[in-house]
């Protein structure tokens, strides 16, 4: 037996202490490394929570901007001078006057309703026509007044007005046998009222026939007018002494709304997209179409024009009213598209080309256009060009 305090007793308390501390050593690293992998896990963490927290924050941001424009739509009906712009507008409003009065079979007895109705003129114009009862739909606050106007004029029993988008109301009958609007936009399709008039036929109209107008058609000519081009164009070279070209390129950018006179079209016309409402689907509102135009004058080409036709097509008493520059002129104008570079063009020359229309994506009120144009020309003092150019309407 050892004595206390021998040799052996004291080595292998020193054994036990190597190994204490050796313990204490991988303690303490598996500590360190169990530190790390919590940094690394809750950075991990803390990056998905930002990416999912800033991907709501884009997605919660783009809704706000969809509301908003949706909101900016809406509040532009708001306004008294639009209103008074569109009821003041003779082809437009004698228009469809003339075709409820003088078709007033379809109207006797029916239930109407009137999409984005806004003052009423439209729903009071059904029910003098015989209609059993008009239903008008708008979301603006104009609809307000709308109604001390139905009051006003005793239709308080024959139209009930209600507030609020098309593609939410409901209305308290299950179909109705006609529709009207007047959806029509700058350029036609501009501002997408359209879709949504598609949407009620398609949801609320017992025959799709009955939906008018029924037919449109969307149409292009060449233009040669020196003076709106340098006006337009040539004014940001010297703007009272100063340079400003760089705002050039929003003219070339950005499709016109303007009155273009007839005698500044240089071209036969051609009809670029018809549209059969009673059948229309909101794919067909996006295109691309082929043109051709023929010149019909030695002259510069400075831009193509767009304008449209609206159709009432029934057998009785058909209506048609244009809106071009050889039309009586309306609110809605035409649209012009201005070249960044103006082309020589002689009699007989032939552009041809394509012209595609479609939403933009990040507006869908807004439209995006691209005119793709080859000049074919017999003369040989002319450089035949070919173009492309981006446009947009907002």
């Amino acid at each position: 037996l050892e004595k206390p305090g021998g040799r052996g007793i004291v080595q292998r308390l020193q054994q036990s202490e190597e190994k204490t501390e050796q313990y204490k050593s991988a303690l303490s690293q598996a500590q360190a490394d169990l530190e790390r992998m919590r940094l690394v896990v809750s950075e991990l963490i803390e990056e998905k929570v930002s990416q999912v927290s800033q991907k709501r924050c884009r997605k919660e941001k783009e809704e706000e901007v969809e509301e908003e424009e949706e909101d900016g739509y809406f509040s532009t009906y708001s306004h008294f001078s639009i209103h008074e712009e569109m009821l003041k507008d003779e082809v437009r409003t004698e228009s469809y006057k003339l075709f409820m009065e003088n078709n007033t079979d379809i109207f006797k007895d029916k239930v109407v309703l009137d999409v984005g109705c806004g003052t009423g003129i439209l729903s009071m114009f059904a029910a003098k026509a015989g209609a059993r009862h008009v239903y008008g739909v708008d979301q603006s606050v104009i609809l307000y007044k709308a109604m001390g106007i139905i009051r006003e004029n005793g239709f308080d029993n024959q139209i009930t007005l209600i507030r609020g988008q098309m593609e939410e109301v409901h209305l308290p009958v299950e179909k109705v046998d006609v529709i009207i609007s007047e959806w029509m936009g700058y350029f036609l399709l501009f501002e997408s009222m359209l879709d949504t008039v598609l949407l009620a036929r398609d949801k609320w109209l017992k025959d799709p026939k009955n939906l008018y107008p029924n037919c449109c058609s969307l149409n292009l000519v060449a233009m040669g007018d020196a003076y709106e081009y340098d006006s337009r164009v040539k004014f940001w070279e010297n703007v009272y002494g100063f340079k400003m070209s760089c705002m050039k390129e929003e003219v070339f950018r950005e499709a016109v709304v303007q009155s273009v006179d007839s005698y500044s079209t240089i071209s036969c016309s051609d009809v670029v997209k018809k549209f059969d409402l009673t059948t229309a689907k909101p794919s067909d509102l996006d295109f691309e179409s082929p043109f051709s135009l023929t010149v019909q004058q030695d002259s510069l080409c400075h831009a193509m024009v767009g304008y449209f036709d609206v159709n009432f097509n029934v057998e009785g008493h058909p209506v048609y009213f244009g809106t071009g520059p050889q039309d009586t002129p309306t609110h809605w104008k035409q649209t012009a598209f201005y070249f960044h570079q103006p082309f020589p063009v002689r009699t007989g020359d032939a552009l041809e080309g394509t012209i595609s229309c479609c939403k933009n994506q990040r507006d869908h009120r807004s439209l995006d256009v691209v005119i793709r144009l080859k000049q074919s020309s017999f003369s040989d003092d002319i450089k035949p060009v070919r173009i492309e150019q981006k446009f947009y309407l907002k």
